[in-house]
């Protein structure tokens, strides 16, 4: 296993508070099911990655909006604790911090609703005003949890500045050309690939791998959970394992595997259009694919992210397949 540099990652994202209530199975449309017992945890996909990266060596900066509320005040100091740069975290008065909602059943499927709260505050202006930390970084990690118009915003400074654009189209929905195009690494599951491809979620992979290059996004990720990823990478294909894991809670498995990713890139940066950038490519496919199943292995969100050593270990078990 290669080693990977520390780099600086900036994320504009979502940030929550998680309520999770643990359960034998997930309800079916209009059945209740008595759960086992509820925690609250701080959580979000764009607070999850962002402590996931911290956690693999990154400088990690965030760009968000949380409530003046107790949940407002929890997940900042979540993200405080991990030494994230939060000099651009807005605070709203009139918003509460948004909510997830989360049913864990027996094996760790789950099931989200997410109230966005002040998330859904966010603007292109309260992105603007964070341009120089775009900047200044090496990749810059965004989701689908706050408005379209300030994901495109920070985007398009990433681009204007030759920084990374790494975006992890969840949840689920159709993205205008003015993004896509403006997307360096695309990392998705069934559902999310099926919604940008206009295809039916239960659709083969092998088929959604051939059809994502036709997007025009240079280097695409497809998890497919226990069956690990498949990597497009400049148009070739490659398999990522992921380990076999006795998984507990899902929640954060794939904002791991995105945030362990994004902190690989400064290694492979310093590979670009050589014959070794390639190889770093897969490397950090396979350091994702660690990091997502250790995190699977643990409850909560936040609580689950691992830790560089244990992730990089694992990751040296692995190899890509073709």
């Amino acid at each position: 296993m290669v080693e990977f540099p520390p780099g600086k990652v900036c994320i504009v994202g979502s940030i929550n508070m998680d309520l999770v209530v643990r359960a034998p199975r997930l309800p079916a449309p209009g059945e209740t099911v008595s759960g086992d017992s509820y925690k609250t945890y701080p959580g979000g996909k764009g607070a999850n990655q962002a402590v996931a990266a911290q956690r693999m060596g990154a400088q990690v900066s965030f760009i968000g909006a949380i409530g003046q509320d107790p949940h407002g005040v929890k997940v900042k100091a979540a993200l405080e604790a991990e030494n994230i740069d939060l000099t651009h975290l807005i605070v709203r008065e009139n918003d509460p911090t948004g909510l997830g909602m989360i049913t864990v059943a027996e094996g760790g499927e789950n099931m989200i609703v997410v109230a966005p709260g002040a998330n859904a505050t966010m603007r292109a202006q309260d992105v603007r005003a964070a341009s120089a930390l775009i900047e200044s970084s090496d990749c810059l990690l965004l989701q689908m949890e706050i408005p379209l118009a300030a994901v495109i915003e920070a985007a398009s400074i990433a681009r204007g500045a030759g920084v990374a654009v790494i975006l992890n189209a969840a949840p689920a929905r159709v993205l205008p050309a003015e993004l896509i195009k403006l997307v360096d690494i695309l990392i998705v599951n069934r559902v999310e690939a099926a919604t940008l491809l206009g295809m039916e979620p239960n659709t083969d992979p092998g088929r959604m791998t051939l059809r994502l290059p036709a997007l025009g996004v240079p280097t695409i990720l497809l998890t497919l959970g226990a069956q690990g990823s498949i990597l497009s990478n400049r148009g070739r294909p490659r398999r990522v394992p992921t380990p076999q894991v006795q998984a507990v809670d899902a929640v954060a498995a794939g904002d791991a595997f995105c945030g362990a990713f994004a902190a690989c890139w400064r290694g492979i940066a310093l590979k670009a259009k050589s014959p070794d950038e390639y190889t770093m490519v897969e490397q950090a496919a396979l350091v994702a694919s660690a990091a997502g199943a250790l995190a699977s292995t643990r409850q909560g969100a936040i609580p689950s992210l691992p830790l560089k050593d244990e992730v990089m270990a694992l990751a040296a078990t692995l190899k890509i397949g073709t």
